[in-house]
């Protein structure tokens, strides 16, 4: 059988898949798009990103009409819960999205084949699935994402003990849901359920949650879920799971056990590369499996790149895009670049947490002199009209040059004010342009003003 020609074949149709496949297209490429499932859009769109916020949507808005509403003087009396329902308008908006992802492949005239792809050789890709095909090409990028990671003594069934996949579609609420991890995925769901009626208890092996945040956002955001009823077992090593009957029982390590009717392991991501053919073709990985690459994101065999979570760094799903735009402009143009410091990571609880650029942590560790100006939502008037007083937005900046070196949130709304920290870091703008920006009165954005003024020690309202 001839092999179809192309010139890239981009192997997976997540948002670092897809969005290469897209931007190498507008660029006059000839591309190809190999992807396992049915639906387009990767883990992201149909059992990440998307749903998680969909659910999280729903149960803030439960949770408010429980006993939010009452302060603005609304009465609704009692209220239910169509769990049903709710996964439905999940259901339906996962599906709205990944059919758009088709439509852009038709508008951008992607090829898309569906089954698994197989490195065959330099420049092949096998397809295995309902129709087989092998497809050549002189550029190969690899974007097939992450899978959850497992935990040693945790055997995953796909009904008491789950990962976010299962998380996301329970026919009914936990009474007990004992979550495994307090990194923005633990955290996210646990926030799910606990509104709709879960008794929630994150056991987290570190003394911290958010691991990777800013240590001032991490407390402030773990001091905010315990109000809400999120119960905490920092510093505590899960060494085993069993069932006993209609429970989940965790084996805590010195410390006795705890039991739940389900349990949620949340402990990261490990790169999707099974069946791929890397070792064979002499692809090199590191030792946790994450495929190498140049800053070119070329891997060590000519032709072939990678992209997003296969090759480590923060799993996220923007920064995979980044890269995949990035990597097929290099092929194409013979210039592209992803700056890594202006990267956002968000973690949409309530309050949500959001930072980009260093922490005070890595300021310090690497003995940059930095200045730090922090204002609180509570002198918001904004924030009191919505009544989220919670939190606080700290900027760092360069002691001697005042430009800003890293930002970090915990408050309303706060992953839609950190692109504009985002935006400043990529400029290279100073806490100075910042503080001398207009912001609209009365915004939550303001309250990023402050902060800027606050370098400085000259915040007007706080």
């Amino acid at each position: 059988m001839a092999a179809v020609q192309h010139q890239l074949v981009v192997i997976g149709a997540g948002p670092g898949g897809y969005v290469a496949a897209i931007r190498a297209a507008q660029l006059g490429l000839d591309v190809a798009c190999v992807e396992l499932e049915e639906a387009l859009g990767g883990t992201c769109l149909r059992v990440g990103c998307i749903p998680s916020k969909a659910l999280l949507e729903s149960s803030e808005r439960f949770a408010e009409a429980q006993s939010g509403l009452g302060v603005h003087g609304i009465s609704v009396g009692d209220v239910g819960l169509d769990l049903t329902a709710m996964m439905r308008r999940k259901a339906g908006i996962v599906t709205q999205l990944t059919k758009g992802v088709a439509w852009l492949f038709k508008q951008n005239q992607v090829k898309h084949y569906r089954g698994r792809a197989r490195l065959a050789g330099a420049g092949s890709v096998r397809v295995e699935g309902p129709n087989p095909v092998e497809l050549a090409a002189p550029h190969i990028l690899i974007a097939t994402g992450s899978r959850a990671a497992s935990l040693p003594g945790v055997e995953v069934d796909g009904f008491r003990v789950v990962t976010s996949t299962e998380a996301l579609a329970f026919a009914e609420v936990p009474r007990r849901l004992l979550v495994i991890g307090a990194g923005a995925i633990g955290l996210e769901l646990g926030s799910v359920w606990r509104r709709l009626g879960a008794d929630v208890t994150v056991v987290e092996y570190l003394d911290r949650i958010l691991p990777t945040m800013d240590g001032e956002m991490s407390r402030l955001a773990l001091r905010s879920f315990r109000r809400q009823g999120m119960s905490f077992e920092l510093g505590t090593r899960v060494s085993g799971a069993r069932i006993d009957g209609d429970e989940c029982v965790l084996e805590i390590a010195d410390r006795g056990e705890l039991r739940g009717d389900r349990v949620l392991v949340a402990v990261g991501r490990a790169p999707a590369t099974d069946g791929l053919g890397l070792e064979e073709l002499g692809v090199a990985c590191d030792r946790r499996g994450f495929i190498q690459v140049d800053e070119h994101f070329a891997t060590s065999v000519r032709g072939v790149h990678a992209i997003g979570d296969v090759i480590g760094g923060a799993m996220l799903a923007h920064k995979a895009s980044e890269e995949g735009v990035a990597c097929v402009e290099y092929i194409a143009t013979g210039y592209g670049h992803v700056n890594y410091d202006a990267i956002p990571s968000v973690v949409y609880t309530e309050p949500e947490v959001a930072s980009v650029g260093k922490t005070e942590e890595q300021l310090e560790e690497a003995r940059v002199a930095f200045r730090k100006g922090s204002f609180a939502f509570k002198a918001s008037g904004r924030a009191a009209a919505l009544g989220q007083t919670d939190g606080v937005v700290k900027i760092l900046a360069h002691a001697d040059t005042d430009r800003i070196l890293g930002a970090h949130l915990v408050g309303p709304r706060v992953s839609e004010l950190v692109s504009e920290l985002v935006v400043a870091i990529e400029c290279g703008a100073s806490s100075e342009d910042l503080a001398r920006t207009c912001h609209a009165h009365p915004t939550l954005s303001e309250v990023v003003k402050e902060a800027a003024l606050a370098v400085d020690g000259r915040a007007v309202h706080g």
